[in-house]
């Protein structure tokens, strides 16, 4: 059936596209923790705990752990054999067809650039905090979008602009500037974790459990785009040295080491001061202003903002690398995957995309469809889990350089997961994310099925071709 119509797995990670090979597993891990490490940390662990899990938000971390650490093993063994900038589009592609692929590609567009807009907000509070402290106040009209009764959230838009324009100088200059920011923000993380050890009170863990285990599972859908940071890493495959070896590590590395310090933020958030007090855009600083210790709060407030500065960057160049890779296969126009020559980047959807996410984040409120990248995430890892259990049935002669354990019992376990969090999302979310995906789907059968690289003469092809 030409909807699904399967992309022949090649030798993407060797060949030529155009996109320069300047990254290594170092800049992959820290690409992972710039991704993961941001609004996850400094915003979502204390809202989560004081609406949905209480104190049990670390069974809540736990939980979506499990999850993305299913997923994490499918990304990894994809990655190594198939490669590609389209991270879970491309793989989708590869095992389950045409249609399938563009659902996903059209998720992952909906979940980064919500995700990029949402995050560039709260790196405009951060900022205002920390310009209020030095006494330096921009007025409320330029800080806040008209639904808030402001002209324009103008910080927001211009982190997004500025972003953009560093990722156009190409990807090496972007890692540089992340590993940066990286080094700063885990500095600021693990000042916390010091000073909270001290001002522990056990008291603030009672009762552990005040929404029971649905409000743990309910806190492990909500903080789900906590994590979506390791799909950005799968992204940077044309642009790996040594993709083989190199995005298992990546990806799996940077998602080890982010779960620690998550579970161990969330432990000692919680039995610093109580649950109940951590609803506010900074949970972590504002703990800290609780507990006396105003030092410190200082500090972690320019480790958030290097945080979300990270998280927005890495976002970035993961939406620019999936447009890239759809527009390459003809399911978007040829504009999408246009490379400047002089820093081998896809500088013109780099621009384009930057205009209209600080569009969303000067002028739209965001409050109402943040939830929307939890769900366009899920179902991305949701569609990964099944390429890998559905390629080892279809193409089990495939050289597979990272095997997943017990498959397919993983990537199955994987699904499973994935599917129960989504069920987990309210109503209100799924009738956006049903009315994204009816526009996903006009813009498939209008254009992108007349225009796919498969169309005629290629279709005649065989679907697959073997690894070189």
């Amino acid at each position: 059936m030409k909807l699904f119509r399967t992309k022949p797995i090649e030798t993407d990670l060797a060949k030529d596209t155009g996109l320069r090979k300047v990254l290594g597993a170092f800049d992959l891990v820290l690409l992972g923790i710039g991704a993961i490490i941001g609004a996850g940390i400094f915003v979502l662990t204390g809202i989560a705990a004081a609406n949905y899990a209480g104190p049990a938000v670390v069974l809540s971390f736990v939980v979506a752990g499990m999850a993305v650490t299913l997923a994490a093993l499918s990304y990894a063994e994809l990655a190594a054999f198939i490669g590609g900038a389209g991270s879970a589009y491309g793989y989708g592609y590869a095992g389950l067809g045409e249609f399938v692929a563009w659902v996903i590609g059209w998720m992952l567009i909906l979940e980064y650039t919500v995700a990029i807009s949402a995050v560039s907000v709260g790196w405009s509070g951060y900022v205002g905090n920390a310009l209020a402290a030095m006494q330096m106040h921009l007025p409320d009209v330029l800080t806040q979008t008209p639904s808030q009764g402001g002209w324009v959230n103008l910080p927001a838009m211009l982190i997004i602009l500025i972003l953009g324009i560093l990722l156009a100088t190409g990807a090496k200059v972007s890692a540089h500037f992340n590993a940066i920011m990286v080094f700063v923000k885990v500095a600021a993380i693990l000042l916390f974790i010091g000073v909270a050890f001290f001002h522990v009170d056990t008291n603030h863990w009672t009762p552990f459990m005040p929404f029971g285990w649905q409000g743990v599972m309910t806190g492990a859908a909500s903080i789900f785009f906590a994590y979506i940071g390791f799909d950005a890493v799968s992204t940077a495959a044309e642009e790996t040295r040594n993709p083989q070896k190199d995005l298992p590590i990546g990806i799996l590395g940077s998602l080890a080491i982010c779960t620690l310090l998550y579970m161990l933020v969330a432990a000692l958030l919680t039995g610093i001061v109580p649950y109940s007090s951590l609803d506010v855009p900074s949970p972590v600083s504002e703990a800290l202003l609780q507990v006396g210790a105003k030092w410190a709060s200082g500090m972690i407030a320019i480790g958030a903002i290097a945080g979300l500065t990270t998280v927005m960057l890495v976002l970035y160049f993961g939406l620019t690398r999936i447009l890239f890779a759809i527009s390459r296969d003809g399911l978007l126009p040829p504009f999408f995957s246009h490379i400047n020559n002089r820093t081998g980047s896809p500088v013109r959807v780099i621009l384009l995309s930057g205009l209209v996410m600080a569009s969303i984040a000067g002028f739209a409120p965001l409050n109402d469809i943040v939830e929307l990248t939890n769900i366009g995430t899920l179902g991305a890892f949701t569609v990964v889990c099944a390429g890998v259990a559905v390629l080892r049935y279809t193409r089990p002669e495939l050289h597979r350089p990272f095997r997943i354990p017990f498959s397919p019992a993983v990537p199955l376990l994987g699904i499973a997961f994935c599917v129960y969090l989504m069920t987990q999302l309210s109503a209100d979310t799924w009738t956006r994310f049903s009315v994204w995906l009816a526009a996903g789907l006009v813009i498939y059968f209008t254009y992108s099925y007349r225009h796919s690289k498969l169309s005629a003469p290629e279709e005649s092809k065989p679907a697959h071709a073997p690894l070189e």
